[in-house]
């Protein structure tokens, strides 16, 4: 199918596919949603309480629901139709900004209401991603899905970088929480219209028994296919070691020594790399030598890490950062393609549950470890010590796993 279309188009392929452009509509507005919101939830529960402790709640509820349930949501995503589960996901988010509204239009002061509909946010999260990921291969032909996993990082960047701003501007021109909660019911509303309109051409897959070894299916197959444990496990080290995000506010005020303006532009850098380097990916996909590349990118990430520890420039942390995000994305593409090409239809939903429970785990310990590494030793020996760390983890994982090292091409045999 490929060969009908010229190289200039080559890299929008997956783009000739409408069930992957009305997926990929409906998950911009929905990420634009949750980030819009996630502003205003940060900045009214900071506004009744001054409180940074009750600030860290809020990730906290959205992350033990996915600790808690990504063995039931991945066995979900796999027994029932993907498709309407997602729509039923965003009927969910929907519900929650819903929530929030009638909450803040009630007036109350406490941020107790604001807590229980997080956490019923990340019970929809933590069913959310393992759906969403595990229908992406179902869109497009096995060799247009680098170009989709490609696009689908572009948009997913997009969305993160439009969505708090759209988020922090309604804010501020209505003064108050209401308008952004409105919004993020809106959009919501236009995922999930956009997700009705997604036809798939697929066979019906085979429903497991209900039991423990249906459920466990995932992690088992993950321990046995040493490429997916090898690529998983390395974001998963990598980001816990090498995320300096969570220091970005000490660096702005106390090291580079700049405003909030510099503290945004701090915050956007890494995303406008990833989005940078997903279109590259999407017009020049790499061909030969993946799993290499994936090694090579993660140290990249390291380096890069290690660079803006010791900077004191602006300018130069700001190129740091955006280095940071591009070889991080690399990484992202490599492992999201080799993860769900590697694996059977009927288990995408429970290998990619784990992968979730992976990186939101990266993410959320990858930021209280800087943290208390920052407190202990200081913030740029923390953020210079991660870089090191992520360094040492790549050739661990270069050794450990020679599979991955050897990974050639991004397809189901991987040669």
């Amino acid at each position: 199918m490929a060969g009908s279309h010229d190289s200039k188009s080559d890299g929008r392929i997956a783009f000739t596919y409408p069930a992957f452009v009305f997926y990929e509509f409906a998950r911009f507005f929905v990420v634009a949603s949750l980030e819009m919101q996630s502003v205003a939830v940060g900045w009214q529960i900071y506004e009744l309480t001054h409180s940074t402790f009750d600030l860290g709640l809020v990730g906290l509820c959205q992350f033990l629901p996915g600790i808690l349930l990504f063995l039931v949501s991945g066995h979900v995503a796999d027994r029932f139709n993907r498709r309407n589960l997602l729509i039923l996901c965003y009927v969910g988010f929907a519900t929650c900004s819903a929530l929030l509204l009638f909450s803040t239009h009630r007036g109350e002061p406490s941020v107790r209401p604001i807590y229980a509909v997080l956490v019923l946010l990340g019970v929809v999260r933590s069913f959310n991603g393992p759906v969403s990921r595990a229908l992406l291969p179902q869109l497009v032909p096995e060799e247009h899905f680098p170009n989709a996993v490609a696009w689908h990082s572009t948009i997913f960047q997009a969305a993160t970088i439009l969505g708090p701003s759209i988020g922090g501007l309604v804010y501020a021109a209505f003064r108050g929480a209401s308008a952004v909660y409105a919004t993020a019911v809106a959009s919501a509303v236009v995922a999930v219209i956009c997700t009705t309109m997604v036809r798939l051409n697929v066979g019906a897959r085979v429903r497991e028994p209900i039991n423990l070894s249906s459920v466990l299916a995932g992690l088992r197959y993950i321990w046995q296919r040493k490429v997916v444990l090898g690529s998983i496990s390395l974001d998963l080290f990598a980001m816990l070691l090498g995320g300096a995000v969570a220091l970005l506010p000490v660096y702005a005020r106390e090291i580079l020594h700049t405003g909030p303006w510099g503290l945004g532009l701090l915050r956007t850098a890494p995303a406008v790399g990833a989005a940078a380097m997903a279109v590259l990916l999407a017009y020049r996909p790499l061909k030969r030598r993946v799993g290499a590349t994936m090694l090579w990118c993660v140290s990249g990430f390291g380096v890069f890490t290690i660079v803006f520890g010791i900077s004191r420039s602006l300018t130069v942390s700001l190129l740091a950062l955006v280095l940071v995000g591009a070889t991080d994305m690399v990484s992202v593409v490599i492992r999201a393609t080799l993860v769900q090409l590697l694996t059977p239809d009927q288990m995408r939903g429970r290998v990619n549950a784990v992968d979730m429970m992976f990186i939101g785990a990266s993410n959320q310990l990858g930021e209280f470890e800087s943290g208390a590494t920052a407190h202990l030793f200081g913030t740029v020996p923390a953020v210079i010590l991660g870089g090191v760390g992520t360094l040492i983890v790549t050739a661990i994982w270069a050794w450990r796993f020679p599979e991955l090292r050897r990974a050639d091409k991004l397809t189901p045999s991987g040669n």
